[in-house]
């Protein structure tokens, strides 16, 4: 079992007692589905595209529950207590490295991690895939060093190919979480998502 499903299967068990196993019988055939549109994510040379997977278990699960008629409050709730759960730190260690960054940004071998990064994400591997402009400038990232548009939304290509655009958006919820995690202030004015031309990732530091 993938690292993350082990969170699918809890707080499916936690709010469908009774239908749990059902439930996950018909989110694993779903996803067996899916699959077939991420499976490039697994060999890509972007590495953001490695979300994908996730990303399509989530539309599995997403699928099953609509089908079963339910509402999008529902879906969107179970939707972030998974994504709630699966993000935080497994151990001091892990929350010592998701600090790690923002203390990094503007040394040398930060800036030198991040230009790699930005190589990699900055082309697209597939066209279903992201496309990630990493930003340096200090005046355009509140003197972090490092900001980021996505500029083609591979979540939202999946979910537009199977016609669930609407749900795309509550992976976004996370971010700001996420962020936070790090020690950062996620400040965002826009995604594409909800219909803007980008996503905007810019932080600022938190005291």
């Amino acid at each position: 079992m993938s690292g993350y499903k082990m969170y699918f299967k809890k707080f499916i068990a936690i709010n469908y007692p009774a239908e749990h196993l059902q439930i996950l019988s018909e989110l694993e055939n779903n996803y067996q589905s899916i699959a077939v549109d991420t499976d490039f994510a697994n060999t890509s040379q972007n590495p953001v595209d490695r979300r994908l997977d996730f990303s399509g278990y989530f539309l599995a699960l997403i699928k099953t529950l609509e089908s079963r008629g339910e509402s999008y409050p529902k879906i969107r709730s179970l939707c972030l207590q998974i994504t709630t759960a699966y993000v935080q730190p497994r151990t001091p260690v892990h929350a010592f490295f998701r600090r790690l960054l923002p203390r990094l940004t503007n040394t040398w071998p930060g800036q030198r991690l991040i230009s790699a990064f930005g190589r990699k994400v900055g082309s697209k591997s597939h066209p279903d895939g992201f496309v990630v402009n990493v930003i340096t400038d200090q005046s355009e990232t509140h003197g972090l060093g490092y900001g980021f548009d996505i500029l083609e939304c591979g979540i939202c290509k999946l979910f537009q190919k199977h016609n669930f655009s609407q749900y795309a958006s509550i992976l976004c919820e996370v971010d700001e979480l996420t962020s936070g995690l790090a020690g950062l202030q996620l400040i965002r004015t826009g995604t594409i998502a909800n219909g803007a031309a980008k996503c905007d990732f810019r932080f600022r530091k938190m005291h």
